[in-house]
């Protein structure tokens, strides 16, 4: 009883063995990698990237046990370079010594310097380097460190993972206390729901259901040494919940990529779900506005050119009338573009352009179309031939070429036939009848 004062739930069950081991039966699963390795005493530098609470540094310490390494615990948090050198030491590479393996949590959070310093250990053999991460490695670590190490993902787990789990803690809870636990009618499903495959959470809530639902034994004479977690302890227990979200990290951005696929989907009720997902877990109002203009200028564009003015009318009536109102303004705004016609026609057009402008020539200005605001620029034939479009039929100099001569034949922009768009082609090939008529008649 002394030493669960001191030590938590979680602490108290960490696994010794893979077999013990709960989760992630794709890497210690029979003949899956990390039970492979472990089977031909190999070992190799690995990076565990998944999210909180689905068994990193379990795992980390299931494997260091099994190759009967030296384990080295560094913090990303507060260390520097000058520790990773003291922590490893200089030893050299002695057939007769253990293995070390060097365990870095939260590895993302070292920068570029601190995760050079591991190079040359891990290149010469000297550590086996074990990284976790709750962030996508692709951007948070260096390539050169990355190309050393095999990255592993670790996936939430299940909630028959996570049953099994509870039952496991109840049985050492029961041995511990010398008490029987029982929940009451969907309680135990409410808490696997609730802690959203999360491991540690599991536990630490369950440790504290438990611990009130023992101490109400004493004040129940019809109990009978048994400890029920009831719909009331459990709700205490598991408390407000938390949506999983770093503005600066990949749950930001993977929410942001989700509203704006479902309003290029044309969903709007999966539109505001991600935007009422953003805004629960502490998203920046101001980042979602500005990711609902490009939105527009990608997917909507001159499909319906209303769109982008609506959404610039929402977040003006967010900052005039406050969050409240504002918040419902730009749902309005999300709606309605979720359900516009859709065109990345402009998106496509401005991407091509770009890319010439990248890897063609620079071509001289057509001298018709160069300015001529002095006589030197006139007597050099600077707008010589200009056609002023006012002064044509229909406002149109029909045949007129205004891209470079290597450009000419060039048709970025190329409009849908949805919206406001099948107006916009249709005048294209209008004046594209127009053009023709000329070159006929020249």
């Amino acid at each position: 009883m002394s030493k669960r004062k001191f030590e938590p739930l979680a602490s108290l069950l960490r696994p010794t063995s893979l077999d013990a081991y709960v989760g992630q039966s794709h890497l210690v699963g029979e003949r899956a990698p990390i039970r492979q390795m472990l089977a031909h005493d190999q070992c190799y530098s690995l990076l565990l990237w998944g999210p909180p609470g689905t068994g990193k540094t379990s795992l980390v310490e299931v494997i260091s046990s099994q190759l009967d390494a030296d384990l080295i615990r560094l913090s990303a948090i507060n260390s520097g370079v000058k520790d990773i050198r003291e922590a490893i030491g200089k030893e050299t590479n002695d057939m007769f010594s253990r293995r070390k393996i060097v365990f870095v949590d939260e590895i993302h959070r070292f920068n570029k310097a601190q995760q050079d310093a591991f190079l040359p250990y891990v290149e010469s053999g000297q550590i086996t380097l074990f990284g976790a991460t709750t962030e996508n490695p692709s951007f948070s670590i260096n390539r050169a460190l990355l190309s050393r190490m095999r990255v592993f993902v670790l996936n939430p787990l299940s909630q028959t993972e996570l049953a099994d789990l509870v039952d496991t803690a109840l049985a050492f809870l029961s041995n511990q206390n010398q008490l029987s636990y029982d929940f009451e009618t969907g309680v135990l499903a409410s808490f696997i729901d609730h802690c959203e495959g999360d491991a540690r959470r599991l536990l630490m809530t369950l440790e504290i259901a438990s611990d009130s639902a023992s101490s109400q034994i004493s004040a129940d004479i019809t109990s009978q040494g048994k400890a029920v977690i009831t719909r009331q302890i459990a709700a205490n227990a598991m408390g407000v919940k938390t949506l999983n979200y770093d503005k600066n990290g990949d749950a930001h951005y993977d929410l942001l990529s989700a509203f704006h696929k479902s309003i290029r989907g044309s969903n709007p009720d999966a539109a505001l779900y991600w935007f009422a997902r953003l805004l629960k877990s502490g998203g920046d109002i101001q980042a979602i506005a500005r990711r609902l203009l490009a939105i527009v200028s990608e997917d909507i564009g001159n499909a319906d050119p209303k769109a982008m003015q609506i959404c610039l009318n929402a977040w003006d009536i967010y900052h005039r009338v406050g969050a409240a109102e504002g918040e419902r303004a730009i749902a309005q705004a999300i709606i309605y573009t979720a359900l516009a016609p859709k065109s990345n026609a402009v998106y496509m057009a401005f991407k091509a352009v770009i890319k010439d402008v990248e890897e063609e020539p620079h071509y001289a200005v057509p001298l018709h179309l160069r300015n001529a605001p002095s006589e030197l620029a006139k007597s050099m034939e600077h707008g010589l031939n200009y056609r002023y479009a006012h002064n044509e039929p229909n406002a149109y100099a029909a045949g007129e070429h205004y891209l470079p001569i290597a450009l000419a034949e060039k048709r970025y922009y190329q409009p849908s036939m949805r919206g406001f768009e099948k107006i916009l082609s249709q005048k294209i090939d209008y004046l594209k009848g127009l053009d023709e008529a000329h070159d006929d008649k020249t």
